[in-house]
Protein backbone atom coordinates (compact mmCIF):
# COMPACT_ATOMS: atom_id res chain seq x y z
CA UNK A 1 0.00 0.00 0.00
CA UNK A 2 1.87 2.87 -1.08
CA UNK A 3 -0.21 5.47 0.49
CA UNK A 4 0.62 4.08 3.75
CA UNK A 5 4.81 5.02 3.11
CA UNK A 6 4.09 8.58 1.34
CA UNK A 7 2.20 9.30 4.57
CA UNK A 8 4.59 7.97 6.99
CA UNK A 9 7.17 9.70 5.69
CA UNK A 10 6.06 12.89 4.72
CA UNK A 11 4.43 13.60 8.64
CA UNK A 12 7.50 12.32 10.05
CA UNK A 13 10.35 14.23 7.71
CA UNK A 14 7.79 16.99 8.03
CA UNK A 15 7.31 17.11 12.02
CA UNK A 16 11.65 17.02 11.66
CA UNK A 17 12.19 19.95 9.77
CA UNK A 18 9.09 21.72 11.34
CA UNK A 19 11.05 20.78 14.67
CA UNK A 20 14.21 22.99 13.76
CA UNK A 21 11.87 25.98 12.39
CA UNK A 22 11.30 25.18 8.79
CA UNK A 23 8.15 24.91 6.67
CA UNK A 24 7.07 21.35 6.54
CA UNK A 25 6.93 20.98 2.27
CA UNK A 26 10.69 21.20 2.97
CA UNK A 27 10.15 18.04 4.98
CA UNK A 28 7.63 16.41 2.23
CA UNK A 29 9.90 17.17 -0.64
CA UNK A 30 12.86 15.85 1.41
CA UNK A 31 10.57 12.56 2.28
CA UNK A 32 10.17 12.50 -1.62
CA UNK A 33 13.98 11.96 -2.39
CA UNK A 34 14.27 9.80 0.46
CA UNK A 35 11.57 7.56 -0.98
CA UNK A 36 13.34 7.34 -4.61
CA UNK A 37 16.64 6.52 -2.37
CA UNK A 38 15.23 3.50 -0.92
CA UNK A 39 13.81 2.58 -4.00
CA UNK A 40 16.97 2.77 -5.94
CA UNK A 41 18.93 1.22 -3.51
CA UNK A 42 16.48 -2.00 -2.59
CA UNK A 43 14.41 -4.19 -3.83
CA UNK A 44 11.09 -1.69 -2.51
CA UNK A 45 8.89 -0.68 -5.71
CA UNK A 46 8.22 3.18 -5.32
CA UNK A 47 7.06 5.26 -7.76
CA UNK A 48 4.96 8.23 -8.56
CA UNK A 49 1.44 6.88 -9.04
CA UNK A 50 -1.15 8.01 -11.34
CA UNK A 51 -3.57 8.82 -8.08
CA UNK A 52 -0.38 10.56 -6.69
CA UNK A 53 -0.35 12.78 -9.70
CA UNK A 54 -3.46 13.69 -9.65
CA UNK A 55 -3.80 14.48 -5.97
CA UNK A 56 -0.50 16.98 -6.91
CA UNK A 57 -2.79 18.59 -9.67
CA UNK A 58 -5.31 19.66 -7.07
CA UNK A 59 -3.01 20.43 -4.94
CA UNK A 60 -1.67 23.08 -7.60
CA UNK A 61 -5.57 23.81 -8.60
CA UNK A 62 -6.38 24.58 -4.89
CA UNK A 63 -3.46 26.74 -4.05
CA UNK A 64 -4.49 29.04 -7.11
CA UNK A 65 -8.32 28.97 -6.04
CA UNK A 66 -7.40 30.41 -2.60
CA UNK A 67 -5.20 32.40 -4.54
CA UNK A 68 -7.72 34.28 -6.37
CA UNK A 69 -9.69 34.67 -3.14
CA UNK A 70 -7.19 37.38 -1.93
CA UNK A 71 -6.89 39.15 -5.28
CA UNK A 72 -9.19 42.22 -4.30
CA UNK A 73 -8.01 44.64 -6.80
CA UNK A 74 -6.92 47.37 -3.99
CA UNK A 75 -4.28 45.32 -2.71
CA UNK A 76 -2.19 45.23 -6.24
CA UNK A 77 -3.47 48.50 -7.49
CA UNK A 78 -0.37 50.97 -6.11
CA UNK A 79 3.00 51.63 -7.51
CA UNK A 80 4.92 50.25 -5.55
CA UNK A 81 3.33 46.68 -5.93
CA UNK A 82 2.64 46.78 -10.24
CA UNK A 83 6.00 48.68 -10.75
CA UNK A 84 7.89 46.75 -8.28
CA UNK A 85 6.99 43.38 -9.28
CA UNK A 86 6.96 44.07 -12.94
CA UNK A 87 10.62 45.69 -12.47
CA UNK A 88 12.01 43.18 -10.58
CA UNK A 89 10.03 40.45 -12.99
CA UNK A 90 11.83 42.25 -15.90
CA UNK A 91 15.46 42.96 -14.21
CA UNK A 92 15.84 39.37 -13.01
CA UNK A 93 14.65 37.99 -16.25
CA UNK A 94 17.36 40.35 -18.21
CA UNK A 95 20.76 39.30 -15.61
CA UNK A 96 19.62 35.83 -14.89
CA UNK A 97 18.86 34.53 -18.82
CA UNK A 98 22.12 35.00 -20.57
CA UNK A 99 23.68 34.14 -17.10
CA UNK A 100 22.37 30.82 -17.12
CA UNK A 101 22.69 30.39 -20.75
CA UNK A 102 26.46 31.12 -20.53
CA UNK A 103 27.20 29.06 -17.80
CA UNK A 104 25.03 26.44 -18.51
CA UNK A 105 25.35 25.84 -22.31
CA UNK A 106 21.32 25.60 -22.78
CA UNK A 107 19.42 26.97 -25.26
CA UNK A 108 17.85 30.28 -25.00
CA UNK A 109 14.39 29.32 -24.20
CA UNK A 110 15.36 26.75 -21.74
CA UNK A 111 18.07 29.41 -19.40
CA UNK A 112 14.49 32.15 -19.78
CA UNK A 113 12.04 29.31 -18.30
CA UNK A 114 14.24 28.96 -15.77
CA UNK A 115 15.11 32.75 -15.23
CA UNK A 116 11.46 33.47 -15.42
CA UNK A 117 11.10 30.14 -12.86
CA UNK A 118 13.68 31.68 -10.28
CA UNK A 119 12.47 35.40 -10.50
CA UNK A 120 9.04 34.31 -8.14
CA UNK A 121 9.11 34.27 -4.36
CA UNK A 122 7.29 31.93 -2.23
CA UNK A 123 3.87 32.71 -1.53
CA UNK A 124 3.71 29.71 0.98
CA UNK A 125 6.66 31.16 2.96
CA UNK A 126 6.00 34.62 3.26
CA UNK A 127 2.73 34.37 4.02
CA UNK A 128 3.25 31.99 6.78
CA UNK A 129 6.03 33.87 7.73
CA UNK A 130 3.56 37.27 7.67
CA UNK A 131 0.68 35.67 9.52
CA UNK A 132 3.00 34.14 12.24
CA UNK A 133 4.13 37.20 13.09
CA UNK A 134 0.78 39.18 12.80
CA UNK A 135 2.32 41.58 10.03
CA UNK A 136 -0.38 40.34 7.02
CA UNK A 137 -2.09 43.66 7.41
CA UNK A 138 0.94 45.96 8.60
CA UNK A 139 2.29 47.89 5.77
CA UNK A 140 4.91 45.71 4.32
CA UNK A 141 3.26 42.70 4.77
CA UNK A 142 0.58 43.92 2.52
CA UNK A 143 3.00 45.34 0.11
CA UNK A 144 4.89 41.94 0.10
CA UNK A 145 1.59 40.05 -0.32
CA UNK A 146 0.59 42.21 -3.53
CA UNK A 147 3.66 41.53 -5.26
CA UNK A 148 3.23 37.91 -4.46
CA UNK A 149 -0.05 38.29 -6.29
CA UNK A 150 1.46 40.00 -9.32
CA UNK A 151 3.79 37.25 -9.90
CA UNK A 152 1.38 34.32 -9.54
CA UNK A 153 -0.73 35.84 -12.23
CA UNK A 154 2.64 36.79 -14.51
CA UNK A 155 3.13 32.86 -13.35
CA UNK A 156 0.05 31.73 -14.45
CA UNK A 157 0.30 33.60 -17.99
CA UNK A 158 3.80 32.03 -18.80
CA UNK A 159 2.30 28.64 -17.81
CA UNK A 160 -0.73 29.24 -20.22
CA UNK A 161 1.96 30.35 -22.78
CA UNK A 162 4.35 27.46 -22.16
CA UNK A 163 1.20 24.96 -22.45
CA UNK A 164 0.92 25.86 -25.81
CA UNK A 165 -3.22 24.42 -25.74
CA UNK A 166 -5.56 26.50 -28.26
CA UNK A 167 -8.39 27.36 -26.82
CA UNK A 168 -12.08 26.01 -28.64
CA UNK A 169 -14.26 28.02 -29.58
CA UNK A 170 -16.46 27.17 -26.40
CA UNK A 171 -13.42 29.29 -24.74
CA UNK A 172 -15.66 32.48 -25.46
CA UNK A 173 -17.90 32.01 -22.94
CA UNK A 174 -15.54 32.78 -20.56
CA UNK A 175 -16.14 36.55 -20.92
CA UNK A 176 -19.33 35.84 -19.92
CA UNK A 177 -18.63 33.98 -16.51
CA UNK A 178 -19.30 37.87 -14.56
CA UNK A 179 -22.62 37.68 -14.63
CA UNK A 180 -22.58 34.67 -12.75
CA UNK A 181 -21.33 36.44 -9.55
CA UNK A 182 -24.49 36.94 -8.42
CA UNK A 183 -25.51 33.21 -8.56
CA UNK A 184 -22.06 32.61 -6.67
CA UNK A 185 -22.81 34.76 -3.83
CA UNK A 186 -26.18 32.99 -3.28
CA UNK A 187 -24.43 30.17 -3.39
CA UNK A 188 -21.96 31.16 -0.99
CA UNK A 189 -24.61 32.84 1.15
CA UNK A 190 -26.90 29.09 1.05
CA UNK A 191 -23.71 27.20 1.99
CA UNK A 192 -23.26 27.99 6.09
CA UNK A 193 -20.14 28.23 7.67
CA UNK A 194 -19.87 23.92 7.61
CA UNK A 195 -18.72 21.25 5.04
CA UNK A 196 -20.71 22.73 2.42
CA UNK A 197 -18.90 25.09 2.18
CA UNK A 198 -15.88 23.37 1.76
CA UNK A 199 -17.97 20.99 -0.56
CA UNK A 200 -18.77 24.44 -2.49
CA UNK A 201 -14.67 25.39 -2.76
CA UNK A 202 -13.93 22.27 -4.08
CA UNK A 203 -16.37 22.27 -6.88
CA UNK A 204 -15.84 25.57 -8.02
CA UNK A 205 -12.13 25.26 -8.08
CA UNK A 206 -11.83 21.65 -9.43
CA UNK A 207 -14.78 21.28 -11.28
CA UNK A 208 -16.40 24.18 -12.53
CA UNK A 209 -13.28 26.34 -12.45
CA UNK A 210 -10.38 23.11 -13.37
CA UNK A 211 -12.52 20.82 -15.64
CA UNK A 212 -14.91 23.47 -17.27
CA UNK A 213 -12.28 25.46 -18.12
CA UNK A 214 -9.73 21.91 -19.41
CA UNK A 215 -12.96 20.84 -21.84
CA UNK A 216 -13.10 24.00 -23.44
CA UNK A 217 -9.03 24.14 -24.54
CA UNK A 218 -8.03 26.96 -21.68
CA UNK A 219 -5.80 25.92 -18.78
CA UNK A 220 -7.28 24.13 -15.54
CA UNK A 221 -4.94 26.22 -13.36
CA UNK A 222 -6.23 29.72 -14.75
CA UNK A 223 -9.89 28.39 -14.59
CA UNK A 224 -9.53 27.94 -10.91
CA UNK A 225 -7.83 31.19 -10.37
CA UNK A 226 -11.06 32.54 -12.01
CA UNK A 227 -13.38 31.28 -9.84
CA UNK A 228 -11.36 32.17 -6.96
CA UNK A 229 -11.50 35.89 -7.84
CA UNK A 230 -14.85 35.92 -8.68
CA UNK A 231 -15.21 35.68 -5.25
CA UNK A 232 -13.19 37.53 -3.58
CA UNK A 233 -15.43 40.55 -3.21
CA UNK A 234 -17.67 38.31 -0.82
CA UNK A 235 -17.65 38.84 2.69
CA UNK A 236 -17.18 35.51 3.07
CA UNK A 237 -14.23 35.00 0.76
CA UNK A 238 -11.46 34.73 3.90
CA UNK A 239 -14.05 32.17 5.50
CA UNK A 240 -13.69 29.96 2.67
CA UNK A 241 -9.96 30.49 2.00
CA UNK A 242 -9.51 29.66 5.92
CA UNK A 243 -12.02 26.58 5.14
CA UNK A 244 -10.23 24.94 2.18
CA UNK A 245 -6.54 26.07 4.11
CA UNK A 246 -5.74 22.38 4.98
CA UNK A 247 -7.30 20.61 2.32
CA UNK A 248 -5.39 22.44 0.07
CA UNK A 249 -2.14 21.76 2.21
CA UNK A 250 -2.94 17.91 2.35
CA UNK A 251 -3.21 18.11 -1.86
CA UNK A 252 0.06 19.90 -2.12
CA UNK A 253 1.82 17.18 0.14
CA UNK A 254 1.46 15.36 -2.98
CA UNK A 255 2.89 17.59 -5.68
CA UNK A 256 6.03 17.67 -3.57
CA UNK A 257 6.11 13.94 -2.42
CA UNK A 258 5.69 13.87 -6.70
CA UNK A 259 8.74 15.68 -7.22
CA UNK A 260 11.11 14.11 -4.76
CA UNK A 261 9.97 10.43 -5.62
CA UNK A 262 10.92 10.85 -9.42
CA UNK A 263 14.22 10.63 -8.92
CA UNK A 264 17.46 11.89 -6.88
CA UNK A 265 19.11 14.91 -7.57
CA UNK A 266 22.67 14.41 -9.35
CA UNK A 267 25.74 16.61 -9.22
CA UNK A 268 24.13 19.16 -11.83
CA UNK A 269 21.19 19.78 -9.71
CA UNK A 270 23.27 20.21 -6.54
CA UNK A 271 25.30 22.39 -8.20
CA UNK A 272 22.55 24.72 -9.75
CA UNK A 273 20.97 24.79 -6.00
CA UNK A 274 24.00 26.19 -4.69
CA UNK A 275 24.94 27.96 -6.78
CA UNK A 276 21.40 29.84 -7.10
CA UNK A 277 21.60 30.16 -3.01
CA UNK A 278 24.68 32.49 -3.56
CA UNK A 279 22.77 34.74 -5.47
CA UNK A 280 19.88 34.92 -3.43
CA UNK A 281 21.01 38.22 -1.72
CA UNK A 282 20.76 39.66 -4.62
CA UNK A 283 16.89 38.91 -5.41
CA UNK A 284 16.74 40.98 -1.60
CA UNK A 285 19.15 43.91 -3.01
CA UNK A 286 16.95 44.20 -5.77
CA UNK A 287 13.42 44.32 -4.17
CA UNK A 288 14.62 46.53 -1.12
CA UNK A 289 16.58 49.36 -4.02
CA UNK A 290 13.31 48.94 -6.23
CA UNK A 291 10.91 49.37 -3.22
CA UNK A 292 12.72 52.73 -1.93
CA UNK A 293 12.63 53.74 -5.35
CA UNK A 294 8.92 53.83 -4.87
CA UNK A 295 9.37 56.04 -1.98
CA UNK A 296 8.77 53.78 0.72
CA UNK A 297 10.67 53.91 3.62
CA UNK A 298 13.21 52.01 4.34
CA UNK A 299 12.48 49.72 7.36
CA UNK A 300 9.18 48.79 5.01
CA UNK A 301 11.42 48.08 2.16
CA UNK A 302 13.85 46.17 4.01
CA UNK A 303 10.53 44.08 5.86
CA UNK A 304 9.22 43.60 2.27
CA UNK A 305 12.44 42.71 0.71
CA UNK A 306 13.49 40.20 3.30
CA UNK A 307 9.87 38.22 3.17
CA UNK A 308 9.98 38.18 -0.79
CA UNK A 309 13.61 37.02 -0.34
CA UNK A 310 13.54 33.06 -1.39
CA UNK A 311 12.78 30.99 -4.82
CA UNK A 312 9.24 29.65 -5.05
CA UNK A 313 6.75 26.97 -5.44
CA UNK A 314 4.95 28.73 -8.48
CA UNK A 315 8.02 27.86 -10.13
CA UNK A 316 8.10 24.27 -9.80
CA UNK A 317 4.15 24.38 -11.09
CA UNK A 318 5.74 26.31 -14.19
CA UNK A 319 8.66 23.52 -14.29
CA UNK A 320 6.02 20.98 -14.36
CA UNK A 321 4.23 22.47 -17.06
CA UNK A 322 7.50 24.19 -19.11
CA UNK A 323 10.57 22.03 -17.69
CA UNK A 324 9.74 19.20 -16.52
CA UNK A 325 13.04 17.67 -16.78
CA UNK A 326 14.34 20.63 -14.40
CA UNK A 327 11.98 19.79 -11.77
CA UNK A 328 14.27 18.17 -9.01
CA UNK A 329 17.10 20.78 -9.35
CA UNK A 330 14.64 24.00 -9.05
CA UNK A 331 13.14 21.66 -6.03
CA UNK A 332 16.40 21.45 -4.53
CA UNK A 333 17.12 25.03 -5.13
CA UNK A 334 13.37 26.05 -3.39
CA UNK A 335 13.98 23.94 -0.45
CA UNK A 336 17.90 25.30 0.00
CA UNK A 337 15.96 28.82 -0.34
CA UNK A 338 13.83 28.39 2.22
CA UNK A 339 16.51 26.71 4.84
CA UNK A 340 18.05 30.53 4.38
CA UNK A 341 15.03 32.40 4.42
CA UNK A 342 12.73 30.99 6.89
CA UNK A 343 15.30 31.78 10.10
CA UNK A 344 16.51 35.47 9.02
CA UNK A 345 12.17 36.08 8.53
CA UNK A 346 11.91 35.40 12.66
CA UNK A 347 14.53 37.78 13.14
CA UNK A 348 13.53 40.65 10.84
CA UNK A 349 12.73 43.36 13.04
CA UNK A 350 16.28 42.53 15.01
CA UNK A 351 18.23 42.77 12.00
CA UNK A 352 16.54 46.18 11.10
CA UNK A 353 18.11 47.79 14.05
CA UNK A 354 20.97 46.28 13.77
CA UNK A 355 21.23 47.94 10.31
CA UNK A 356 18.60 50.49 10.65
CA UNK A 357 21.35 53.45 10.31
CA UNK A 358 22.87 52.38 7.11
CA UNK A 359 19.66 51.78 5.70
CA UNK A 360 17.68 54.84 6.23
CA UNK A 361 20.48 56.93 4.07
CA UNK A 362 19.00 55.05 1.06
CA UNK A 363 16.11 56.68 1.26
CA UNK A 364 14.12 59.46 -0.44
CA UNK A 365 13.97 62.82 1.07
CA UNK A 366 10.22 63.00 -0.80
CA UNK A 367 7.06 61.75 0.29
CA UNK A 368 6.85 58.34 1.75
CA UNK A 369 3.27 56.62 1.19
CA UNK A 370 4.16 55.03 4.80
CA UNK A 371 5.00 58.19 6.15
CA UNK A 372 3.98 57.72 9.80
CA UNK A 373 2.95 60.93 12.23
CA UNK A 374 5.70 62.95 14.06
CA UNK A 375 3.17 64.66 16.24
CA UNK A 376 -0.11 64.37 18.10
CA UNK A 377 -0.78 68.03 18.64
CA UNK A 378 -3.46 68.20 21.02
CA UNK A 379 -5.22 64.38 21.08
CA UNK A 380 -5.72 63.59 25.11
CA UNK A 381 -7.19 60.25 24.36
CA UNK A 382 -5.14 57.53 21.96
CA UNK A 383 -6.73 54.53 20.55
CA UNK A 384 -3.92 52.54 19.02
CA UNK A 385 -5.88 49.52 16.81
CA UNK A 386 -8.72 50.45 15.06
CA UNK A 387 -10.89 47.24 14.24
CA UNK A 388 -14.34 46.13 15.72
CA UNK A 389 -12.94 46.76 19.71
CA UNK A 390 -10.60 49.91 18.74
CA UNK A 391 -13.69 51.19 16.51
CA UNK A 392 -16.00 50.36 19.12
CA UNK A 393 -14.66 52.52 22.07
CA UNK A 394 -13.64 55.70 19.53
CA UNK A 395 -17.23 55.97 18.60
CA UNK A 396 -18.34 55.93 22.57
CA UNK A 397 -15.34 58.66 23.56
CA UNK A 398 -16.01 60.40 20.26
CA UNK A 399 -19.38 61.61 22.31
CA UNK A 400 -17.61 63.28 25.68
CA UNK A 401 -14.18 63.71 24.12
CA UNK A 402 -13.03 66.13 21.14
CA UNK A 403 -9.54 65.78 21.44
CA UNK A 404 -9.23 62.38 20.32
CA UNK A 405 -7.30 60.34 17.46
CA UNK A 406 -7.06 56.77 16.02
CA UNK A 407 -3.74 54.77 14.81
CA UNK A 408 -3.69 51.72 12.50
CA UNK A 409 -1.23 49.64 10.84
CA UNK A 410 -3.31 49.29 7.61
CA UNK A 411 -3.33 52.07 6.14
CA UNK A 412 -6.62 51.15 3.96
CA UNK A 413 -8.05 50.61 7.11
CA UNK A 414 -7.10 54.31 8.24
CA UNK A 415 -8.55 55.85 4.86
CA UNK A 416 -11.89 54.50 5.02
CA UNK A 417 -12.16 55.70 8.93
CA UNK A 418 -11.26 58.99 7.55
CA UNK A 419 -13.57 58.74 4.99
CA UNK A 420 -15.67 57.84 8.00
CA UNK A 421 -15.17 61.45 9.66
CA UNK A 422 -13.01 59.51 12.10
CA UNK A 423 -9.31 60.93 13.70
CA UNK A 424 -7.33 57.93 12.43
CA UNK A 425 -4.16 57.63 11.09
CA UNK A 426 -1.76 55.07 9.56
CA UNK A 427 0.97 54.34 12.58
CA UNK A 428 2.84 50.63 13.49
CA UNK A 429 2.99 50.06 16.55
CA UNK A 430 5.71 47.40 16.50
CA UNK A 431 8.34 50.14 14.74
CA UNK A 432 10.50 51.32 16.71
CA UNK A 433 11.27 54.26 14.65
CA UNK A 434 7.84 55.67 14.82
CA UNK A 435 8.62 55.87 18.52
CA UNK A 436 12.00 57.67 18.28
CA UNK A 437 10.46 60.58 16.62
CA UNK A 438 6.81 60.83 18.62
CA UNK A 439 5.87 63.94 19.85
CA UNK A 440 2.70 63.60 22.05
CA UNK A 441 2.41 66.76 24.32
CA UNK A 442 -1.05 66.24 25.71
CA UNK A 443 -2.11 62.42 25.69
CA UNK A 444 -3.89 61.36 29.18
CA UNK A 445 -4.80 57.66 28.33
CA UNK A 446 -4.23 55.51 25.71
CA UNK A 447 -6.22 52.52 24.72
CA UNK A 448 -4.59 49.59 23.37
CA UNK A 449 -7.03 47.72 21.22
CA UNK A 450 -4.42 45.58 18.69
CA UNK A 451 -5.47 41.75 17.82
CA UNK A 452 -1.73 41.21 18.64
CA UNK A 453 -0.19 40.45 21.58
CA UNK A 454 3.06 41.59 20.40
CA UNK A 455 1.80 44.99 19.08
CA UNK A 456 0.14 45.62 23.00
CA UNK A 457 3.52 44.66 24.32
CA UNK A 458 5.89 46.69 22.42
CA UNK A 459 3.31 49.88 22.37
CA UNK A 460 3.33 49.46 26.64
CA UNK A 461 6.80 49.61 26.76
CA UNK A 462 7.97 51.96 24.25
CA UNK A 463 5.15 54.83 26.03
CA UNK A 464 7.11 54.09 29.20
CA UNK A 465 10.29 54.43 27.97
CA UNK A 466 9.08 57.69 26.47
CA UNK A 467 8.28 59.23 30.20
CA UNK A 468 4.48 58.90 29.83
CA UNK A 469 2.54 58.57 33.05
CA UNK A 470 -0.66 58.69 31.60
CA UNK A 471 -3.16 55.53 31.89
CA UNK A 472 -2.69 52.37 29.21
CA UNK A 473 -5.38 50.12 29.22
CA UNK A 474 -5.76 46.92 26.82
CA UNK A 475 -7.86 44.09 25.98
CA UNK A 476 -6.96 40.19 25.71
CA UNK A 477 -8.70 37.13 25.09
CA UNK A 478 -6.37 35.36 27.69
CA UNK A 479 -5.76 35.96 31.56
CA UNK A 480 -1.77 34.96 30.75
CA UNK A 481 -1.53 37.01 28.03
CA UNK A 482 -3.54 40.23 30.34
CA UNK A 483 -0.53 39.70 33.18
CA UNK A 484 1.85 40.00 30.39
CA UNK A 485 0.83 43.55 28.80
CA UNK A 486 0.60 44.73 32.60
CA UNK A 487 4.34 43.88 33.12
CA UNK A 488 4.90 45.49 29.90
CA UNK A 489 3.77 48.96 31.37
CA UNK A 490 -0.16 48.78 31.28
CA UNK A 491 -2.44 50.07 34.17
CA UNK A 492 -5.46 47.61 33.53
CA UNK A 493 -6.06 44.36 31.16
CA UNK A 494 -9.68 43.70 30.22
CA UNK A 495 -10.38 40.15 29.26
CA UNK A 496 -12.93 40.37 26.29
CA UNK A 497 -15.53 37.58 26.77
CA UNK A 498 -15.67 38.07 30.37
CA UNK A 499 -16.50 42.19 29.71
CA UNK A 500 -18.99 40.91 27.06
CA UNK A 501 -20.60 39.08 29.55
CA UNK A 502 -20.83 41.57 32.16
CA UNK A 503 -22.16 43.89 28.96
CA UNK A 504 -24.85 41.44 28.66
CA UNK A 505 -25.77 41.88 32.12
CA UNK A 506 -25.46 45.14 32.49
CA UNK A 507 -28.41 45.36 29.84
CA UNK A 508 -30.71 42.31 31.79
CA UNK A 509 -30.36 45.44 34.96
CA UNK A 510 -31.05 48.20 32.71
CA UNK A 511 -34.45 46.58 31.72
CA UNK A 512 -35.31 45.39 35.13
CA UNK A 513 -34.85 48.82 36.44
CA UNK A 514 -37.43 49.60 33.70
CA UNK A 515 -39.73 47.32 33.68
CA UNK A 516 -40.27 46.09 37.21
CA UNK A 517 -41.12 42.08 38.39
CA UNK A 518 -44.31 40.92 38.68
CA UNK A 519 -43.12 39.74 42.36
CA UNK A 520 -41.71 43.40 43.17
CA UNK A 521 -45.22 44.42 42.10
CA UNK A 522 -47.35 42.54 44.00
CA UNK A 523 -45.02 42.51 47.23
Amino acid sequence: MPEAIWISFAFGLGLLVKAIGLPPLVGYLAAGFVLSGLAATTDIAIEATDALQHIAHLGVLLLLFTVGLKLKVRSIISPEVIGGSLLHFGITCLVFTPGIYLLMDLEWQTAFLLAVALSFSSTVLAAKVLETKRELKAFHGRVAIGILIMQDLIALLVMSLAAGQAPSQWALIVFGLPLLRPVLFKLMDASGHDELLILLGLLLALVVGGLGFESVGLSSELGALVFGAMLASHPRAKELSESLWSVKEVFLVGFFLQIGIGGLPDGQALIFAVVAAVVLPLKGLLFFFLLLLFRLRARSGFLSALSLTNYSEFGLIVASVALPEWLVPLAITVALSFVISAPLNRFSHALYERWSGTLVGFESHKHHPDEQPVSLGNTRVLVMGMGRAGTAAYDWLKKSEPDLMGLDSDPVKAGGHQKAGRNVVYADAEDTTFWQGLDMPSVEAVILAMNELEGKLIAARMLRKKGFKGYIVAHTMYADEAKKICDAGADDTYLTMSETGVALASHLKDYQTAVPSKTAGTA
